[in-house]
């Protein structure tokens, strides 16, 4: 089974060792930012193999992962995959498995990409859609909220939003890992449980984020499509793309995280002034009806009984409010990062190099300095605790004073020769 994600594959090789822990079903989970070791020592027999492409091709090419028994080939998230650029890895194991395979395809969404593929690589590809054909895109037990929101309010309004009669686990959409990391920052200071998931943190960060979200001592995930693409949790009462999604089909990934299994769902959607065309657009196609979304602060009237928000709340969490453990009760797993570790903090590899505290682990690196003047060193021959004489000593130990090497050098240099004005130039 191939996902786009690490997120995904984690979930996908969880639902499936639940599905067939009567039978005895062995499945592995591979993918990038463990350690390739005990995904080696698992593959030794195995039934099932759930992976991201490239983790999958990099054990193909060490000999590890054989491919040519595969019976059954899925292909998750196949839409987003394709966008995601992993066409051609797609189609490199595709090859190495038999043709005689079963190959399924499950995909939100069905571009003309998704067609080809199928027609290309499936023998006589039947298409099951698992909604009617008169049914709408999007998830009719959702309701959705459209707002016209201004970038220096939104966190206040977002602040308000969490505050909502009800509200159960939430998952904030942001469009870039930087803007993820701020809004996660922002609702922690304002006393709102809230971790941040996307591709610049560590493998063990993102699944802390991720372990602490599904226990409920986080209650509020900032993510941006890449990191939340497929994820199913339970209690998933809220949606808010704090940006506008890019086009109709990241809208549909981005709504689709709630109101599953027929539970119901609030989705809300800010756009700013230079989004609005954009936002028009995914309107039209989805057949929406928010062409216009409607102008709004944190101070609109309109806002709070629409999303059942109580008419005290303010942009700040109140402390009788604060029962969620936070990030910091989940703790960080060790897993053996491959590549460039990023996880930064109290479990950073140089902490635990100092026991964890900051001082030993300064001591623990080693680093040497030496002084120099004009690219030579100095005080090199010098012994320990010996000054160099300064200028305008008494003299060196030669009788010279101290100043006459300095002054030949400066009389050798010849004087900068100033160009006259254009003006003096011509009265000259």
């Amino acid at each position: 089974m191939v996902v786009p994600t690490r997120e995904l594959a984690i979930q996908v090789g969880d639902d499936l060792r639940a599905a067939g822990a009567q039978i005895g079903a062995r499945i592995v989970t591979l993918y990038g930012g463990r350690a390739y070791e005990p995904q080696i020592e698992a593959l030794a027999s195995v039934d099932v193999v759930v992976g991201t492409p490239g983790r999958l091709l990099d054990l193909v090419r060490q000999g590890h992962l054989k491919l040519g028994s595969a019976r059954q080939l899925v292909l998750d998230e196949a839409d987003k995959m394709l966008d995601l650029g992993f066409l051609p890895d797609v189609e490199r194991i595709l090859q190495l498995t038999p043709a005689a395979r079963q190959t399924m395809l499950f995909s939100a969404t069905m571009p003309g990409e998704i067609v080809t593929l199928a027609r290309r690589h499936l023998s006589r590809p039947l298409h099951i859609r698992a909604e009617q054909h008169d049914e709408p895109a999007h998830v009719p037990s959702t309701q959705q909220h459209v707002y016209r929101a201004h970038q220096l309010d939104k966190i206040e309004v977002l602040a308000r939003i969490l505050q909502a009669e009800g509200r159960g686990l939430t998952i904030v959409f942001s469009r870039t890992k930087r803007s993820a990391d701020q809004v996660a920052s922002a609702l922690s200071t304002r006393g709102f449980a809230a971790a941040a998931v996307h591709g610049d943190l560590g493998q063990s960060q993102r699944e802390r984020a991720m372990r602490a979200f599904r226990s409920g001592k986080v209650d509020v995930l900032v993510a941006t499509d890449v990191a939340a693409l497929g994820l199913d949790v339970d209690d998933v009462t809220h949606v808010i793309n704090y940006e506008c999604p890019e086009d109709e089909k990241a809208y549909l990934h981005r709504i689709g995280r709630t109101g599953r299994a027929g539970r119901d769902g609030v989705a809300v959607t800010f756009v700013d002034w230079n989004d609005l065309a954009r936002w028009k657009t995914i309107s039209d196609a989805l057949h929406l009806g928010f062409d216009e979304p409607v102008e709004t602060y944190s101070t609109s009237e309109h806002l709070y009984p629409a999303l059942n928000i109580p008419a005290g709340a303010t942009g700040v969490l109140p402390r009788s409010q604060r029962d969620r453990l936070g990030l910091e009760a989940e703790s960080l797993e060790d897993i053996g990062e491959t590549g460039k570790t990023r996880t930064r903090g109290a479990d950073s590899p140089a902490r635990r190099e100092g026991g964890g505290d900051p001082e030993k682990a300064r001591a623990a690196r080693s680093r040497s300095r030496s002084r120099t003047r004009g690219g030579k060193p100095v005080g090199a021959s010098s012994a320990p605790g010996h000054q160099a004489p300064r200028a305008g000593d008494a003299g060196h130990d030669d009788g010279q004073p101290a100043g006459t090497a300095t002054g030949q050098a400066m009389a050798r240099r010849r004087p900068r020769r100033r160009r006259p004005a254009r003006g003096q130039a011509a009265a000259g």
